[in-house]
């Protein structure tokens, strides 16, 4: 069963996932024309790299010229923009290769690479936010036991660790995908596992790495800072609103991470069963195709929505914002009057 567009046999060119060593065929016959998919998806594969760029680059343009040193949080928070402006930039690769209509025109090293990099940023982003979650949870939940743990060597060493556990889980991506000119003309870069067994092995992976431990930690810490406003209202009353929009904060993210995510992982298993032989039929396949070339993408809008939901929103950052700009004003107006003053010299010393 391929997962691109059935008028393209047996081929799947999607940035983050796909099998397309299936040369046997298919006997579905073709059930809609594809045009559209080949102009209107580019177009909205553009529309998330603009967006994703533009939103974490600010992010970390206020981290990183700010005159104060990043808080743990903070640490956390670039390193997830840092992620997702690299999954990101990588994603015109593909509204190219789709425009072209699966065509892809930048060589083997880049098949392999750009596929690598949007798979390793996909997993680093997804992990970040569940540091992100972690230090909500310890600092909220356990701020006296475990406030020795929120030290900035620490989340250093945690985000050296996420992008080696994403570079990892990368690796397979980087071996497997092929580039190879079929008959018609057109030089795929897919996915080229030994057998389904293989494919199998590695979308479990990516069901379980990239859903499953996500949410069920990220819903941990949320259920449990829930919890503890209930517990300790009164105690902290004068903190209880602060504490009250992190929770909203979180719960928003969450929410984000499953419409984003979830739609993807389903429709993946739901292509592993069809390989399986467990699922079968023309109508599904022509669903699933469907499917997987919108849910793909809306699982990287979630690079979007990150910087939105986590940063910009926040106060905190936006009073960083604040102090940001008034720090440029203040050296742009240093430096004004430092060369008004120069001028100003030169011009006497002249007269006299």
């Amino acid at each position: 069963m391929s997962l691109q567009p059935t008028s393209v046999p047996d081929l799947n060119t999607t940035a983050l996932y796909g099998d397309q060593n299936n040369t046997d065929g298919t006997d579905c016959p073709d059930m809609h024309d594809w045009e559209w998919l080949y102009i209107g998806q580019p177009v909205y594969i553009l529309l998330i790299a603009v967006l994703g760029i533009m939103f974490n680059v600010f992010v970390l343009m206020v981290f990183c010229f700010h005159k104060k040193a990043c808080t743990v949080a903070e640490i956390y928070l670039s390193n997830l923009a840092a992620a997702d402006l690299v999954l990101v930039s990588f994603l015109p690769f593909w509204a190219v290769n789709v425009s072209n209509g699966f065509n892809w025109p930048f060589g083997v090293f880049l098949c392999k690479f750009v596929s690598m990099g949007i798979k390793m940023n996909a997993y680093s982003s997804i992990y970040f936010l569940i540091l992100v979650s972690v230090d909500r949870y310890v600092a909220l939940v356990h701020p006296l036991s475990h406030g020795r743990m929120r030290r900035p060597k620490y989340a250093k060493l945690g985000c050296l660790l996420m992008w080696g556990f994403g570079l990892l889980l990368s690796v397979p991506t980087f071996v497997f995908r092929e580039v190879d000119n079929r008959p018609d003309n057109i030089t795929y870069c897919f996915l080229d596992y030994p057998n389904h067994t293989v494919q199998l092995v590695f979308d479990g992976m990516l069901f379980v790495f990239g859903l499953i431990i996500p949410i069920s930690i990220i819903s941990f810490c949320t259920v449990k800072i829930i919890q503890a406003l209930k517990i300790h209202t009164i105690e902290r009353f004068n903190t209880e609103r602060t504490e009250q929009k992190a929770t909203t904060l979180m719960l928003a993210v969450l929410l984000a991470f499953l419409i984003c995510w979830v739609p993807f992982h389903v429709v993946t298993m739901l292509n592993g069963l069809v390989k399986a032989d467990v699922l079968g039929g023309c109508h599904l396949e022509f669903v699933l195709d469907i499917c997987t070339q919108f849910f793909v993408y809306l699982a990287f809008f979630n690079s979007v929505l990150n910087p939105v939901l986590y940063v910009i929103v926040g106060k905190n950052f936006r009073k960083k914002v604040c102090e940001l700009f008034k720090q440029w004003r203040i050296r742009k107006t240093a430096t004004t009057e430092s060369s008004r003053s120069s001028n100003f010299s030169s011009t006497l010393n002249t007269s006299v």
